[in-house]
């Protein structure tokens, strides 16, 4: 895995609140998406932000959403150039010890993505985004 970070993904109780907090309050650059999208971007140089209802970011990952579950409401993404990598970054993590949340699978965004998790608990999403300007 190439030392990079390419998202923050907090996972938010109110998404149009929280995305007006990070645009007016912090006045963060906020990347245009359209209507409806169900998420926000925030473009932070290299790595981005972004903000994405709570429960939707817990389903994502196969996990449950509960003040007892081990989902800590956020998660951090590892974005690769090619579709392939995915499966092969994640065969390597499992190959190193890393405990596999969920496999590499197509997504219904158009790319592909798998989760670990790290040993406090953290869970890491690697993906190829076809849409996504850098990797």
């Amino acid at each position: 895995m190439e030392a990079r970070l390419s998202f923050v993904t907090l996972g938010v109780a109110d998404l149009a609140r929280a995305t007006a907090f990070y645009r007016d309050v912090l006045q963060l650059p906020q990347v245009p998406m359209p209507d409806g999208a169900g998420v926000a971007f925030f473009e932070l140089g290299k790595t981005w932000l972004s903000l994405y209802p709570r429960a939707a970011l817990a389903g994502d990952a196969s996990v449950a959403d509960s003040p007892t579950a081990a989902f800590p409401g956020f998660t951090l993404a590892h974005n690769v150039r090619e579709k392939h990598q995915v499966d092969e970054v994640l065969a390597g993590l499992a190959a190193r010890g890393a405990s596999i949340v969920k496999p590499a699978e197509d997504v219904f965004w158009g790319g592909r993505s798998g989760y670990f998790r790290d040993p406090d608990g953290f869970l890491w999403e690697v993906a190829w985004n076809p849409g996504f300007p850098h990797t």
